[in-house]
C-alpha cells in the first residue's frame, strides 16, 4: 500500500543520517521531499501542511541542534512525527479494541457500501472468538460473539453475513429485510443479554454516497444500542474523497476507531494519515488481505517504521508464532539435531508452515527496505504461485523419493513435471534448492551459525522456480 511514500521516504532517512551537519539548504531540501511524498501518497493538503510545519518547527530547534549527530536525530523527528500523526499522540492504549461494559459489548460498524463493512465485521468477530483482543497489552481471552446485519436495503446483505460468520465460526443471528432496524436491533441486544454473550456486532446498511436518511436511520441506530465501540469502517482505495466522508460520520457520530480496509490493493495509502486526522480518531484495524484472517490490530509506531523503510519486525514475529506449529517446528529441530536427515517431506512440511503465515507480499512489506526489492517481485500472487507448484512437485512424488531424494533419476524426475504441470527444469531448479537447504541443516547440527550464515548468503533465488526472486 505505502510503496511509493516508502520509497521516497526511505530515500529521504538514507540521505539525512549520512548528513554530519544540518544546513538551511539540505533541511529545505528534505522537507520538500517529504511534501512530495505524502502529496503523491493522496494525504490531503491541510494534513501535509500541517506536519510538514511540525516538522520544520522540531528541525529547527535545539532538538536537532545540539545532536551530536544531526542527520540522524533528524530522521528521528520525522519518525515521531509520523508516529503521532499516525495516532500515537492518543496514547498507547487508544488503538486497543475497548470491552470494558456490562457484557454485551456492542461494536456498532458504520461506513459507506463497497467499503467492506461485511467482511470486516466477520473478521473482527473470528478475530475476538480466537482469544486475540488485548486489553493494556495483555490478552483477555477468547469471546463469546454474536452478529447481526441491520442492513435491510442491500440484496443478500443479511445472507451475506451469515455465510462469513459460518466461516469465521461465530453464531449469527438470523434477520429479515422485512424488519425495521431498529427492531433488529433491539431483538439482537435482548437476545445477546439472555444468552450471556460478550461482544455483540451489528453491520449496518451502507450508501453509494452521504444521504440524511442513512444518517438519521444509524444515529438511531446507536441511541438505541449505546455501542461501546463504533467503528467506521473506509476503504483505503478512496483517496482524497475518504477525508469528505469521515468527516461526514464524524458529524453524525461518537466515533470511536476507524478501520481502513482493503490495504492490500494498489492505494497510496493517503487515507490512513488523512482519516485519522480529520476524525481526530484512532486507526484500530487495518484489513491487509480478502481472508478472514487478514486483519491486523493497528500500530502506531510498527506503522511509521514501515513506511519509512525500517520494517515491522515485531508484527512479523506475532504472525509467526500465531500461525507456525510450534510442536512441528521443534519436533523438526529435534530430528535434525539427533542426526536425523533432512529430506524432502521435512522440506514439504517447512513449505506448509510457510502457506500458514498468510500472504507472503504482505509478510515481506514488514521486512526492512533492504528487502523492498525482493517484496516487488512478491507482488500480484507471484509468491503463492510459486508456493503452490514448489508443493505440487512435491506432491507429485512417491514417499520414498521425498525421504530418499538420491533415487530421482531423470525418467522418474519426468514424470514429476508431467504430474504437476511443470518444465524438468523446474524440478531440477527445486531439488539444487533443497540441497542448499541441506547444507545448512547441517551447519545447523554442527552448531555453526557463522557458518550457516555463510551458507544462506550462498542461496540462489528461491527463484523462479522457487519462492520467487531472492538473489545474493
Amino acid at each position: 500500500m505505502f510503496d511509493n511514500l516508502t520509497q521516497r521516504l526511505s530515500r529521504v532517512v538514507k540521505t539525512m543520517r549520512g548528513e554530519a551537519r544540518l544546513t538551511e539548504s539540505n533541511t529545505q531540501d528534505m522537507l520538500r521531499e517529504v511534501r512530495m511524498a505524502l502529496l503523491e501518497a493522496d494525504v490531503a493538503l491541510p494534513v501535509v501542511r500541517d506536519f510538514v510545519a511540525r516538522v520544520k518547527e522540531k528541525a529547527l530547534g535545539q532538538e536537532v541542534a545540539g545532536s551530536l549527530n544531526p542527520g540522524q536525530a533528524l530522521v528521528g523527528v520525522v519518525h515521531k512525527e509520523l508516529t503521532s500523526l499516525m495516532g500515537a499522540d492518543l496514547g498507547d492504549g487508544a488503538s486497543e479494541l475497548s470491552l470494558a461494559t456490562q457484557p454485551p459489548a456492542v461494536v456498532l460498524m458504520a461506513g459507506l457500501q463497497g467499503a467492506g463493512k461485511t467482511t470486516t465485521t466477520g473478521k473482527l468477530a473470528k478475530w475476538l472468538a480466537e482469544g486475540n483482543h488485548t486489553h493494556h497489552g495483555r490478552k483477555s481471552g477468547k469471546k463469546k460473539v454474536l452478529v447481526v446485519s441491520a442492513d435491510v436495503y442491500r440484496p443478500a446483505a443479511i445472507e451475506q453475513l451469515r455465510t462469513v460468520a459460518e466461516q469465521a465460526k461465530v453464531d449469527f443471528l438470523p434477520s429479515d429485510a422485512s424488519q425495521k432496524p431498529q427492531d433488529i436491533a433491539a431483538a439482537a441486544l435482548d437476545h445477546a443479554r439472555r444468552h450471556h454473550y460478550d461482544v455483540l456486532m451489528v453491520d449496518t446498511a451502507g450508501r453509494l454516497g452521504i444521504d440524511e436518511a442513512m444518517m438519521q436511520e444509524i444515529r438511531s441506530l446507536h441511541d438505541l444500542l449505546k455501542p461501546i465501540e463504533t467503528l467506521f469502517v473506509v476503504d483505503a482505495m478512496q483517496g482524497q474523497d475518504a477525508v469528505n466522508v469521515a468527516k461526514a460520520f464524524g458529524e453524525a457520530l461518537p466515533l470511536t476507531g476507524v478501520v481502513l480496509t482493503k490495504l492490500d490493493g494498489d492505494s497510496r495509502g493517503g487515507a490512513a494519515l488523512s482519516v485519522r486526522h480529520v476524525t481526530g480518531k484512532p486507526l484500530k484495524f487495518v484489513g491487509v488481505s480478502e481472508k478472514l484472517d487478514g486483519l491486523e490490530p493497528f500500530h502506531p509506531e510498527r506503522m511509521a517504521q514501515r513506511v519509512l523503510g525500517m520494517g515491522d519486525i515485531v508484527s512479523l514475529v506475532e504472525q509467526a508464532q500465531k500461525n507456525i506449529d510450534i510442536a512441528e517446528a521443534q519436533k523438526l529441530a529435534t530430528r535434525i539435531k539427533s542426526g536425523n536427515k533432512f529430506d524432502l517431506n521435512d522440506f514439504r512440511d517447512q513449505l506448509q508452515q510457510v502457506k500458514k503465515m498468510g500472504d507472503m507480499g504482505s509478510l515481506l512489506e514488514k521486512l526492512p527496505a533492504q528487502f523492498a526489492q525482493a517484496a516487488g517481485q512478491l507482488q500480484g500472487g507471484q509468491a503463492e504461485k510459486q508456493l503452490r507448484r514448489t508443493e505440487g512437485i512435491l506432491n507429485s512424488m512417491t514417499p520414498a523419493e521425498r525421504a530418499k531424494p538420491e533415487l530421482l533419476k531423470a525418467s522418474r524426475k519426468r514424470r514429476i513435471a508431467a504430474g504437476s504441470g511443470v518444465p524438468v527444469q523446474e524440478v531440477n531448479r527445486m531439488l539444487s534448492q533443497f540441497e542448499q537447504m541441506q547444507g545448512m541443516m547441517k551447519q545447523m547440527k554442527k552448531g555453526g551459525m557463522a557458518k550457516m550464515m555463510r551458507a544462506m548468503g550462498g542461496l540462489k533465488g528461491l527463484g523462479k522456480g522457487g519462492f520467487g526472486g531472492f538473489t545474493r
